[in-house]
């Protein structure tokens, strides 16, 4: 495995990862596409390379950015390895203030690991509920959390678990804050 180029793997193995972690059959995904399971096999094997038109159904069915999907698999030599911080996949959020990063080389692994930044004034407005094992870890700033309807106000070098709880969060300060977050299974 050593110095073979992995951009071909990473489409493919992402839409699956993704179509998993969504608790999808090849046979729902492929339907709700109305295409072929063997065509979207075909993709998740990279036998097959969708059309943009593809890509924007299924970033839409599965709930990401199309960008998300259009960067995977860009060649760069270092695929499965390292992720320059100028060539980070933008995922994953539609609430206004949150922009996040996958720091992970891609989605193939048990787990991924996130950068998420919390604009100033940003607030998830309805909680969430994610059957995952999640750790976030604030870099900078302070975030507000609510786990289960408690709240945690959290700074600098402070940590918490998620584990299925309901939850959601808020920045009411005035500087951004960073959290990087590390979730099992992938689910951006």
């Amino acid at each position: 495995m050593a110095g073979r180029d992995r951009s071909a793997d990473t489409l493919g193995a992402d839409i699956r990862a993704l179509r998993k972690a969504r608790g999808m059959t090849l046979s729902e995904l492929a339907e709700a596409m109305d295409r072929s399971v063997g065509w979207l096999s075909q993709v998740e094997r990279n036998i097959s390379h969708p059309a943009i038109v593809d890509l924007k159904r299924m970033a839409q069915i599965l709930d990401v950015s199309i960008s998300s999907l259009l960067q995977a698999g860009v060649a760069t030599g270092e695929e499965g390895i390292v992720v320059r911080a100028h060539a980070r996949r933008p995922i994953g959020s539609r609430t206004p203030g949150l922009t996040e990063g996958l720091l992970s080389p891609d989605l193939t692994g048990s787990f991924e690991v996130i950068h998420s930044s919390f604009a100033p004034g940003a607030t998830l407005p309805v909680p969430l509920t994610r059957q995952t094992q999640e750790i976030g870890y604030i870099v900078r700033g302070r975030l507000s959390i609510w786990l289960d309807g408690k709240m945690f106000k959290l700074g600098p070098g402070d940590s918490f678990r998620l584990r299925g709880e309901e939850f959601s969060w808020a920045n009411p300060h005035d500087e951004t804050c960073d959290v990087i977050w590390v979730i099992s299974p992938p689910i951006y």
